[in-house]
């Protein structure tokens, strides 16, 4: 088969597209000739060589991807050849095939096409298990989304609201703020131009955000917590503004407020069936059913990963890249 390797550590001229061994699946796991992969900031971040595979993980990027089943393990059940799929992955989707441990496996939602489900595993499993399983957003609260343009912003944005909370997002144009607001989004932020936690006070009355979904890490860390509401849960999911920052823990407590911080790719086998199967409990009925839609800014050839790295790189997207076999 073919894949996207990665030669050495550096910029998007180092994803190339080479003949590969094909993957063999083993015990618990399936074999999906995939049809569609996604890109995501952990994909660029692999690439730089700051972000390596799990022990045991294909060694090509991609976190996710959509295709068909070709081949069965020993011990699955629940799956057959030929059934289409969508799937959350440690690594591989930048190839022709890949294989998955069936609990990440997840069918192809109704009326979606095989292609736009490969927008879906990773940004769905992303949110709601960190803002439902980990933050506990409720009906009624206010959620604040950094990067509401991307992917996971995206995402965000319509299952904050499919629950009923309101939802505030930062953007860095007012293109992807009106996309947001396309949404659901309630309180549209240009972090360009305004600071979020001054905007947040005033719309809130002071309350702030009961829930903050942060990808920036250090660079937003006292600025997220001066935004939290008393009791208000920050989750960190990305450190793309630096890892390490002081924290004022008068003001936390003073706020009865938690900082969590948590990842996806490297968790046991486990907890990321439990969090896909949760995915499919309460998600899958909302695309089912309209109120929740994958959002893709374009589809490019999969050998043409590195021009994919480079517009995401760019933040000019709004949504999710697909890469196509």
């Amino acid at each position: 088969m073919h894949a996207i390797t990665i030669n050495e550590p550096g910029g998007p001229e180092s994803l190339v597209w080479s003949e590969v061994p094909d993957p063999v699946p083993g015990e618990g796991e399936v074999l999906v000739e995939v049809v569609a992969g996604a890109v995501n900031r952990a994909d660029v971040m692999q690439r730089q060589g700051f972000y390596d595979p799990p022990p045991g993980a294909s060694p090509y990027p991609g976190l996710e991807c959509s295709g068909r089943i070709a081949a069965l393990g020993s011990g699955v059940a629940g799956w057959a050849v030929g059934d289409e799929v969508c799937a959350l992955l440690a690594g591989g989707g930048y190839a022709e095939k890949v294989c998955v441990p069936a609990g990440q496996l997840l069918p192809v939602p109704d009326g979606m096409d095989l292609v736009t489900a490969a927008a879906l595993p990773e940004v769905t499993a992303t949110v709601w298990s960190n803002v439902f399983m980990v933050a506990h957003l409720r009906p009624g609260e206010t959620l604040l989304v950094h990067g509401g343009g991307s992917g996971i912003g995206t995402m965000a944005v319509q299952l904050a609201k499919a629950v009923g909370a309101r939802v505030a997002v930062t953007a860095g144009s007012q293109e992807k703020l009106e996309r947001c607001r396309e949404l659901g989004a309630d309180i549209l932020i240009d972090y360009r131009r305004q600071d979020f936690v001054e905007e947040l006070d005033k719309v809130t009355g002071g309350v702030g955000a009961d829930v903050i979904l942060d990808i920036l890490g250090a660079k937003y860390l006292a600025r997220n917590v001066a935004a939290l509401a008393v009791n208000g849960r920050l989750v960190v999911i990305g450190l793309q503004g630096g890892r390490k920052a002081e924290l004022d823990l008068g003001t936390l407590l003073t706020k009865r407020a938690a900082v969590l911080a948590t990842s996806l790719r490297a968790r046991p086998l486990q907890e990321k069936a439990a969090i896909v199967a949760a995915v499919r409990e309460h998600v899958w009925p909302l695309i089912a059913g309209g109120r929740v839609r994958a959002v893709v800014d374009r589809t490019l050839p999969m050998r043409d990963a590195a021009q994919a790295h480079r517009i995401l790189e760019e933040s000019s997207h709004v949504g999710k890249i697909l890469l196509t076999t």
